[in-house]
């Protein structure tokens, strides 16, 4: 099929594609893994919870965090992806509010706020982080697109992937979301049932 598209071999291809992942597994990164992993630690000791939240796909990485670090990491997770809150909130409060609003109504003063979102500049995940912090809660933040994004610059703990990939960053952040639960486990292969 002739479309006039240029594509690129498939080798070639896949070849670059897949180099644009390696900066995520340098050492520059363990720093940011080994806190957030002693902030896990805290958090669970103290009874409080992990908040997720992101929009998107995000919202998604923020679900599946939640799972893996109730259910693996042993340390209680919560998200904000139901409808129900998602609409009555982003009706009532406006959408740029809604994440805060949740903060708001859910946490206690031993949680842990964690944002997800590549651009770091969506209205409803800044807000939130802003919220928090001035609650006194703790920011982690997974973002990538440009460094001066304005979550990035909110977060006591921020994951910052450099690249404008959307699924790229995306991957990474579950990957160093993962690692992390990986870490309070102890071990990469467990059973999981």
């Amino acid at each position: 099929m002739d479309d006039g598209v240029h594509r690129p071999s498939t080798n070639a291809w896949l070849d670059d594609y897949f180099s644009r992942f390696m900066p995520a597994f340098e050492k520059a990164h363990y720093k940011n893994l080994r806190d957030f992993h002693a902030l896990c630690l805290k958090v669970r000791d103290n009874g409080g919870k992990l908040m997720f939240a992101g929009n998107g796909a995000s919202a998604s990485i923020a679900a599946h965090g939640r799972v893996d670090f109730s259910k693996q990491g042993k340390v209680r997770g919560l998200d904000f992806n139901e409808p129900n809150l998602i609409t009555c909130f982003a009706n009532d409060f406006g959408y740029e509010n809604w994440i805060a609003k949740a903060v708001e109504h859910f946490a206690d003063p031993q949680d842990v706020v964690v944002l997800i979102s590549v651009s770091g500049r969506s209205p409803s995940v800044v807000n939130a982080a802003k919220y928090a912090r001035e609650k006194g809660l703790k920011v982690v933040s997974f973002t990538g697109s440009a460094p001066d994004n304005p979550l990035r610059q909110a977060s006591d703990i921020s994951f910052f992937f450099e690249s404008r990939a959307y699924n790229i960053v995306e991957a990474v952040h579950m990957m160093w979301l993962t690692t992390v639960v990986d870490m309070l486990v102890g071990q990469p292969e467990y059973s999981v049932s």
